[in-house]
């Protein structure tokens, strides 16, 4: 094969989505992958290589663990087995039933080094995420397990997209909380998402108020803003935001699910809704490629 075919495991990963440290686990600790080595060790994949990658990204879309998938590859099955989501889930619950932050280290840096964002985000967060507000509505101690839950998944992905951050170039997208609650899990999941995909992201977690958002933007220079709105707005103070921000608007949050018809009648352009972090990197990544 000529050299030229071969490219570097950073390309795969901005082509795949996939980080360099889940690639090289699934090679080493799988044998999903089998890179060319240059004579210094460095890893080169073929476009054959890289087209398993995405096959393998396919069989985790649908629900499939990774020890599952290279018997996957072999036999292409219609279906995908169930994968161990509800036990790591499990784990993760117990976790923060135990106030203990080591085991919830311990279970998601497992995950997190063999899966990429996007899988674990819905595979395993998410539904994390609703089995805590449905156990949360009637539980005594649920203020307790929140106020530690949400700190300790805060620092977590935190540092993770301020690791991220310190590798990327380019302009960042503004991701922006305006609502009432103390934590929103939408904001740290699209940062995640998004940086782990490849782009730089500015996170304002605190309400800066609609009425700056324009001069956040005109300072920061976004390629686009990640809105996330409570249930209760004002829609003409979201339309004067919004309507000279001359970048893409990626609105999300519980106003979303609730007034979706309204906000799109905005007449807002260039304004995309998104109901879960995933959909709004899927989003933003359509909106790149155009």
């Amino acid at each position: 094969m000529l050299s030229e075919d071969l490219i570097p495991i950073r390309d795969v990963a901005r082509l795949t989505g996939v980080n360099p440290v889940t690639l090289r686990a699934w090679e080493r600790r799988h044998a999903l992958l089998v890179p060319h080595r240059t004579a210094k060790g460095h890893r080169l994949y073929s476009p054959a290589q890289v087209q398993r990658v995405q096959d393998i990204l396919h069989w985790l879309a649908r629900g499939a663990s990774v020890g599952q998938v290279r018997e996957l590859l072999d036999r292409q099955p219609t279906v995908a087995p169930q994968g161990d989501w509800q036990i790591r889930c499990q784990q993760l619950s117990d976790a923060i039933t135990q106030l203990s932050a080591r085991s919830l280290d311990h279970h998601l840096n497992q995950v997190m080094a063999l899966y990429p964002s996007m899988t674990l985000c819905e595979h395993l967060l998410l539904p994390l995420l609703a089995q805590l507000a449905e156990r949360w509505r009637n539980q005594f101690n649920a203020r307790l397990e929140q106020a530690f839950f949400h700190a300790w998944l805060r620092s977590k992905l935190g540092a993770r997209v301020y690791h991220d951050n310190q590798s990327l170039d380019g302009q960042p997208v503004l991701i922006v909380q305006e609502d009432d609650a103390a934590f929103s899990a939408d904001v740290w999941l699209c940062a995640w998402l998004l940086s782990s995909n490849g782009q730089p992201v500015v996170v304002l977690e605190q309400s800066i108020g609609l009425a700056q958002l324009r001069h956040a933007v005109t300072q920061l220079r976004p390629s686009a803003v990640v809105l996330c709105i409570g249930a209760q707005f004002e829609r003409a103070s979201l339309f004067k935001a919004l309507h000279d921000v001359e970048v893409p608007v990626l609105l999300g949050g519980l106003a979303v699910s609730i007034h979706d018809a309204e906000l799109l009648a905005l007449g807002v352009a260039d304004l995309h809704l998104f109901n879960s972090a995933p959909e709004a990197l899927r989003q933003f990544q359509r909106l790149r490629a155009t």
